[in-house]
């Protein structure tokens, strides 16, 4: 007989609609940077305004994402049990135990994947490096910025970073943190589709509703 399943509130607003913000920044901010570093559309009239439209997305995504990941940073300690920065660094035995047999499960070592309402402890310590892979992106791209927008917001922002690396340093990182965010990207949206087939828990239909439907198994 099939354990009763019950519906938990996991995921609260701020967090899903910083989740698809920054979906569609990374999504407009690869594509515009790609055109940005190595256009592949070329104007055939000087009425076109191709380059200034990439950078001007490119501009209002950058501003855009960086609210988003101020919000979503400032909801990891005001949020619920499941988005607190507690559930996301390994600090307790459980968490390091669970932290054990998820690595033992995507190298095949465990059948089942430990039981979770919210993250992991393999996923929380994994989004604190996408975490930080999102300000490295906002830190640099600004201090690419601060080199035609002057001021003493921007050098706040990231233009302080070019008295610390050079110029073509911070520009080749930025584009390999681009890189590894897409990869992120991809290995998320597999795991989470993997994850839901194995658990049957809604669990990709849970950051468009909220809702997990979860067993005993997944609580404390």
């Amino acid at each position: 007989m099939a354990a009763e399943r019950k519906r938990v509130y996991a995921w609260e607003f701020p967090v899903r609609l910083t989740h698809w913000i920054n979906v569609l920044c990374i999504l407009a901010l690869s594509v515009t940077g790609f055109y940005i570093g190595a256009p592949f559309i070329h104007a055939v009239s000087s009425k076109q305004y191709i380059m200034g439209w990439m950078r001007f997305i490119h501009f209002v995504a950058g501003y855009t994402f960086l609210c988003s990941v101020v919000l979503r940073f400032y909801w990891a300690f005001v949020g619920n049990r499941y988005s607190r920065w507690g559930a996301l660094i390994p600090h307790t035995g459980r968490q390091w135990r669970d932290l054990g047999d998820t690595l033992k499960f995507y190298l095949f070592v465990r059948r089942k994947p430990p039981y979770a309402v919210g993250h992991t402890a393999l996923a929380g310590f994994t989004y604190l490096f996408v975490f930080a892979l999102f300000v490295w992106q906002i830190i640099s791209g600004f201090a690419l910025y601060n080199l035609v927008q002057h001021g003493t917001l921007w050098v706040i922002l990231g233009g302080w970073l070019t008295g610390v690396m050079h110029l073509q340093t911070i520009r080749l990182f930025h584009h390999l943190g681009m890189y590894l965010i897409l990869a992120f990207a991809l290995a998320h949206i597999y795991i989470g589709w993997y994850l839901d087939s194995r658990e049957r828990n809604g669990l990709m239909g849970s950051i468009f509703s909220g809702f997990k439907f979860v067993t005993g198994k997944e609580w404390e």
